[in-house]
Parts: structure tokens; sequence; C-alpha cells
């Protein structure tokens, strides 16, 4: 039987559980690892290294480490969690930024005031946002132990070189108390090399190799079992793998294995060697063959160069640590990447060419008069996907397409814009064409999208994305299916190939939308900005981008890792319109006007809690919370309100970093905050395996966010609302959550009966909100086209009946979930959409010509 071996720790120097000492012993055993170092602040060190462009928002740094000693000494009038049985109780510590582990004090049983007096050690950074989490369990032999609440303390409270002895309150009624003391102190080691944007932090990494060679005898027996040697690195990339030499081994010594971890942790490794006992010592360096174990400890491995861990007749154990390049692989930063804005400087001639045109300038547009033009559009299924034709159209005849400078989309609109992409200069031609083609996809018939032939197809697509190392879900199923209903075959476009659509500036820049999840929560509790162009892929509140090929691949500390082929188009449509991601929540709120009695048992239990002493408040620090878990009623009512059907998963790119210690005072990050969890950086994004995207209509039906980003400097917004039901509600969702956010938007005042009969188009110019875009807002509305065929034109008694498209009625073709329309169901939409841009050609010219002057006084 294989015998284990770990790689230990060393002794204090990081997440180190020392029980039962007294407050004499913990004092000397600390001032033996303190060393007089730099004071915690925020003096740093900026380094460039070369050949890397970092930007302003993006610095590498220099910064120290410190030992905080936290100290469990009791707590007080604990209730009693079990109706049989006195409490049992015990606290676990967890302090993601500076270990993976969970530490925990031993049990104190029957009893409601126990005391623990125990002492842990963590070694921190201190550019991080540390947030120790306190756990009080009640320990249960027969059923899961009982959790009684959470105390959240953030660490930059602390002072250093100073002890605190803190008395936590957690419950006035009881008076349930816990006591634990502080001390934060320097320790000895170099500074830290971390790379940051404010928000997010990127710690130094170590890439560890292990490789065995087989040594070479005179005369090879060959034997009769397979050698199976595990290794494993607790909190790495690679976590474990194994290598297994059989009878006839082939072994190349040029392709050891190897694990990335963050160097701060200073991780075990913990190896099994075949036929072995683990060694006893845990402070060897060297192979024993008698207790057959190596016994290293990482931190300890000079950098670069090869060690020997074991030695046997048959094999040598060889290892290397070194770290890894300061360099990532995705973007951090808030600024727009090189790609778009050399877009941006091309797209501006062709708009600035345009406007003259249409607006009947006398003279060019200088750069600083040429305003930025968008069209935005909402989602609403093979509704939007055909009006959006009709639109653009429009557009098109009125000599607009070349004004425009972004088109976004989330839902059905985005299979348009994929559709359209896939033609290098789709804005020059003629989009007959392209409707045309639409058209044959939504009149066929889509009984063969689940024939046994498409089914077997579906099957291998799915089985080969796993292979490649992707979770699949429904929704992957739901993409296979989408491109079967609109398209003749397998499409191999991927969202990279539409750089050839924009590479000279001769279409708008597509942006593609969706929100990330979180499981357990509502969408109104956790939500967060995704954007998809064809240079990338990124998370606006975090700053972190990946390039559009790289996104589902496997990052680790903003280092690729792992490269998955990137994903056909088909997939990423799936996620953009991923209608099978809705909880029951979501669906109370379609019915009723409110979900506030439903939310209230999706939202945590957090209560700030009162502190003995009162520390003096230090910019950035966060308040000391608790947080009473639910029982288990308030579990299930949760679990099922909030469970999603399916959702999309990736890859996380943010996985491994962590969060700045200032991040809350960040005001690009402060510009999307607006989750539950945003003060608790524990439980962010950046903790998460997966990224779980769903349509950002489960949240507001736009994809207005990301030209609202101030680098985007959008001064004219083409709202195309294609929503079924109310044509104002996403427009006045978006109001409202703008003005919670302090992100400048246009004021939209609609009289009662406006609301009530609404026009074809409004102009909303925000001379209230100055800085605020021009918004011009077009509802799917039938109004003059019922008699007029064209702008002027009425139409004949023959050709009244052209003009009835029945919307929204109970009957209506329309609606969200319908797949097949007729010839005249989808000509009428199309015919609808362009008239309605054409009607109003004079409110376009206007808000045109009031961007451009608004443009030339700004400069004056």
């Amino acid at each position: 039987m294989a015998g284990r071996c770990e790689i230990a720790l060393p002794l204090i120097t990081l997440d180190v559980h020392v029980t039962g000492t007294t407050m004499e012993q913990d004092g000397i055993l600390s001032q033996e690892l303190i060393t007089q170092t730099s004071p915690v602040g925020d003096g740093v060190m900026q380094l460039h290294p070369d050949g890397e462009q970092w930007t302003s928002a993006t610095k590498i740094e220099l910064s120290p480490c410190y030992l905080l000693t936290v100290r469990v000494i009791r707590a007080r009038n604990i209730h009693q969690a079990d109706v049989l049985s006195q409490t049992d109780c015990y606290v676990s510590l967890r302090l993601p930024t500076a270990s993976t582990d969970k530490f925990q004090t031993k049990t104190i049983k029957n009893c409601k005031d126990p005391v623990w007096n125990e002492t842990f050690y963590f070694r921190i950074q201190g550019q991080v946002k540390n947030v120790l989490e306190l756990r009080l369990y009640d320990k249960d032999v027969v059923t899961e132990d009982d959790h009684l609440f959470t105390v959240y303390f953030d660490i930059a409270k602390l002072s250093l070189g100073e002890q605190v002895f803190m008395h936590f309150k957690c419950d006035a009624q009881r008076k349930e108390e816990l006591e634990v003391r502080f001390a934060l102190d320097n320790i000895s080691g170099p500074p830290e090399t971390i790379i940051t944007n404010g928000v997010l932090v990127s710690r130094k990494i170590c890439c560890l190799e292990v490789q065995v060679v087989e040594k070479k005898k005179k005369k090879q027996k060959k034997s009769a079992s397979k050698k199976e040697f595990l290794f494993k690195v607790k909190g790495s990339y690679e976590g474990a793998q194994d290598i297994t030499m059989g009878s006839d081994p082939v072994f190349s010594s040029a392709a050891p294995t190897t694990f990335h971890y963050a160097k701060y942790k200073q991780p075990t490794l913990d190896v099994t060697l075949p036929g072995k006992k683990p060694h006893s010592s845990i402070h060897s360096c060297l192979y024993d063959k008698n207790a057959g174990s190596p016994n290293v400890e990482l931190h300890s491995f000079p950098s670069g160069k090869k060690m020997i861990l074991a030695e046997d007749k048959g094999f040598d154990l060889h290892a290397k640590a070194e770290d890894c390049p300061d360099h990532l692989d995705i973007r951090l930063g808030f600024d727009l990447c090189v790609e778009e804005q050399d877009f941006l400087h091309k797209r501006q001639k062709c708009v600035a060419a345009a406007l003259k045109k249409v607006l009947q300038l006398e003279q060019d547009l200088l750069d600083h008069e040429t305003p930025v033009v968008a069209i935005m559009t909402t989602g609403g299924g093979m509704r939007s996907l055909t009006a959006l034709y009709g639109s653009l159209l429009g557009l098109k005849k009125l000599h607009l397409l070349d004004c425009a400078t972004y088109l976004t989309g989330l839902s059905g609109t985005t299979w348009t814009m994929s559709n359209l992409y896939r033609d290098a200069d789709w804005s020059q031609k003629d989009l007959d064409k392209q409707i045309s083609e639409a058209r044959k996809h939504m009149t066929k018939c889509k009984i063969n999208s689940l024939s046994m032939e498409y089914l077997k197809y579906y099957k291998k697509q799915l089985c080969q994305r796993k292979r490649e190392g992707r979770k699949t879900s429904f929704i992957d199923l739901w993409a296979l299916v989408l491109e079967s209903l609109l398209h003749d075959g397998k499409d191999n476009h991927k969202l990279s190939d539409q750089q050839q659509a924009i590479d000279h500036g001769q279409n708008p820049l597509p942006i593609y939308t969706a929100v990330n999840v979180k499981n357990n929560y509502s969408t109104l509790d956790f939500k967060e900005w995704v954007e998809f162009t064809p240079y990338e892929v990124g998370l606006l509140k975090y700053g972190a981008f990946v390039r559009s090929e790289d996104f589902g691949s496997e990052f680790f500390m903003g280092r690729l890792m792992k490269k998955l082929p990137e994903s056909r188009i088909c997939f990423l449509e799936g996620i953009w319109s991923s209608l099978f991601s809705l909880n029951v929540l979501y669906i109370w709120n379609l019915s009723h006007s409110s979900e506030d009695f439903w939310h209230r048992w999706t939202q945590d239990k957090i209560d700030n809690i009162e502190e003995e002493p009162l520390l003096p408040l230090k910019p950035h620090e966060l308040r000391t919370r608790l947080f009473t878990p639910p029982g288990p009623l308030g579990s299930a009512i949760r679990g099922t309100l909030t469970d999603r059907l399916s959702v999309a998963q990736e890859h996380n790119f943010l996985k491994g970093f962590q969060m700045h210690k200032d991040y809350l005072e960040n005001k690009h990050f402060c510009r999307w905050k607006d989750t539950v969890l945003d003060t608790f950086p524990n439980q962010l994004t950046e903790s998460e395996e997966y990224l779980s995207l769903v349509d950002t209509g489960f949240f507001i039906n736009t994809s207005i966010m990301p030209l609202l980003r101030p680098e985007r400097k959008v001064d004219v917004i083409l709202h195309l609302n294609y929503s079924a039901g109310s044509q104002i509600q996403a427009l006045d969702q978006t109001c409202k959550y703008c003005s919670d956010q302090g992100i400048l938007f246009p004021r939209v005042e609609l009289h009662e009966e406006d609301r009530k009969k609404l026009k074809e188009c409004y102009l909303f110019e925000g001379a209230e909100t100055p800085g605020a875009p021009i918004l011009l807002f077009f509802p799917l509305i039938n109004d003059t086209f019922q008699n007029y065929k064209a702008p002027g034109q009425k139409r004949s008694e023959s050709e009244m009946e052209d003009g009835k498209v029945d919307l929204y009625g109970c009957c209506s073709p329309y609606s969200t979930y319908s797949v097949k329309y007729t010839e005249k169901v989808y000509d009428r939409l199309v015919q609808l959409g362009e008239y309605n841009i054409l009607n109003n050609e004079d409110l376009i010219m206007q808000a045109l010509r009031t961007a451009v002057e608004r443009k030339r006084q700004k400069k004056k």
C-alpha cells in the first residue's frame, strides 16, 4: 500500500495553529518572528518590467507583508442550538487572502461560556483587503454542525505594533459575546511584488517542476505492475497530478509535472510514492529510502535550482521552483484597449465625413467636433432579431449607419448582429440580401432541429466541449438548437473573427452584453456587467479583460494556464440569450409590480455589531458585521426562489486575484458597485471557480451599460426598444439604476397620456444633466404605420391590411418565445422597424446637430 508524506509548512511563518499557549509564551513566540521593516502605508515602489507597457491605472509594486496574530479567548452566553443538549462550541477561522485552509479551535463540550485561549498566526499582504471570518459552531455528532453566527472583521482596523482585545457583542438581548485578541507586527523577509489596478491585486506566483527520472539498469526486468506517483500542492492551479510508470515506461525528462502556486501561501507538497511509508520527520530535505518519503518545505527551495527530493534504486525524484515572470495575460485597467482606441481613430474619419453629408455642413468636422453615436438595442427573441433588421435598414437609407461608432445588443438582437458581422463590409452594402437570408430561416420548418440527425450532432458537440475542458450545461444545448434554427449547418464563425469587420473602421464596433450572477442570490441582489467585443471580454466593475479568443480558457492569478479553443459564436449566443436561466423570483416579478415580499427571503441577515473598545476610524476600513444564517425553512424558500433552471458557466479569468485594500474607494469600481456582496471581498467573483453568465434581460432589458463607460465618451444613443409588454419599463429601470449609481444619464420625463399612448420617437437632450448623452428613444409600436406605408405616403384601401401589425395582443405572432414566422408576419415587422426610423428623421437630425454644437461649445 502506498505511503503518504506531507511536505509541511514552516512553523509560524504562515497560517500556523498553536493551541493552549499562554499569553507570555505567545509574546515570546511572536518576538522571534518580528524584524523592523517599513511601516504599513501607501508607500510603494513602482517598477516597469522590460517590454511591458503598463497604463497609468496599472502598477507593479513592492509591498511588505505582516504577521497577524489572532487569539480566540472565549465566548459568553451562547444560545442553545439543540433542544436536547447544551452547546458544544468551536470557532472556525478563515482568511482566504492568507491561506486556502480553514482553522478551528478545539471543541468545548456542554458549555455556554466556552474558553479556548488558542492562538493562530497569518502572514498577510498589506496592499490587499484582509477580512477575517470568525465562525461559531455548535458541534453535532450525528447531524451537520450548527452554524450559529459569523463575525467579519477588517484587519485594516489594526495598527502596526499594537495589541487589541476585542469584545464582539453578537446579540444584545442574549448578551452573547466573542472575545478575541489581535496583534499586527512586522515580519522578516523581502517585500512582495504585486500587480494592481487599484481594484484587483495579482500576487507573486511560482512554478514548481517535479520530475521522476528512471535509472537505467544493466539487466532491466519487466515489472509486473505499474508504479504510481501522486503529487499534490494544495491551493495551486493544478491541485493534484500523478505519474504512472508501467512495465515498459517511456519517460521524457523534458516534460516535468508542473504546479503553479501563490508564493505567499508557502503551500505543502503532498507526495505519494509507490509502496513506501511516509517519513516521520518534517524537517529533513533528503530522502530516506527506509522511510520512503522525501521531506521538503517549498518556501526553502532556492529559486531556479534543481533539487533531488528522493533517490531509489529504480528512480530519482527531482524538483525545481522558480518565480513566474511579472507579466499578466489579462489586461488590468479601465481604459479602452489599444485595438479599440485604434478603431476609434479610424472610425472617427468615417463618422465625420458621414455627418458632414447628412447634416449638410459647409466645413469638415474636426476631431473634437465629431460626436460619438451609438445604436443601443434591447432583447425580445425573434421579434427583436427581425425588427432590428428593419431599424438598420431605415438608418441605412438615411445614410446614418456611417454616423454610428457603436452597436450594442443582448438576447435576440445579438443573433442579428452576429449574422451581420460575418460580412466584413456589411454596413457599406445593401441589407436586402441579409434580410432575405434571415427570412428564409425565420420561415422554415423548425421540427428538423429535433431530428435524430441533429440530436446526434448536438451530443457530439457537447462531448467535444467537455473533452476540451469546459463545463457544459443546458445552455450549450440551447445554443446548438439556436444554431440549427438560424443557419443551414454548422457555423464555424467566432467572435474574434469579427475583428475583420472593424479593423479598418468600416462598421460600428459591436458590443454584446451579459451579466454574471451568483448561486443562491437573486439577480436583483447580485449581478455584474460583462461586455463582449471582437477584441476582448471584460468585467466592467473589476477593470479586467481577456482577449476574446482567450475567453473560456483557464487562468490563475492573471496568467493563462490552459488555452482552450475559442468557442464558436453560437455558444456565446446561447449565453447572451439564455432564456432558461430564469428563476421563480423572476417569474413572480413579471406578474407582479413588486417582489419585495419574496425578496426578503433571499437576502442574508447582516447586522453591524458593537465593538469594545471603539477603534479609531481609518480610511477604507469596513465595519465589523455579523451574519446570522437562516434556518432550514428560510434556506429552503431561498433555494426555491433563487435556483435557476440552467446557467452558462465559463472558467473564471479572475481566479486567484485578491481585492485591493482601497477597492471600495476606487471610482471605477464604485460606478458599478451595486451588489449586496460588494463590501464582502471574500465572496466576490475573484473567489469563484466559474463565471455564471445569463441574459442581461434578467436584470434590465438593455445593452446600454457599456456605452456609459466614461472612456467611450458617447454623445448620442439611439435606444431601439423591442421589449414585450411595457415599452417604457426598461428605460425607467435604466434611469433609476443610473441615478442610484451616480452615472450621468438624461432625465426621462413622460406625461401620463404619453405613457398610455406612446409616440414613435422621443428626444431627451439631457440639458439638465450636463455630460449626459443625448437619448433618442424608439419604442416598438404601430402608430402611423397603420395608415402610411412610407413617410408621407398614405395607404390605399387595398394596402390597409399591410398596416395591421399585432405586436402585443394575446394572439400576436410576435411572442418572445415564437421561433417561426410566416413570410407576411416577418416582412411586416421589418417594414414597421424601417418606417419608424424613416418617419422620425427630423428628430434624429436634431439630436445630431445638438451633439455637434455641444462638442464645439465644449472646446471653447
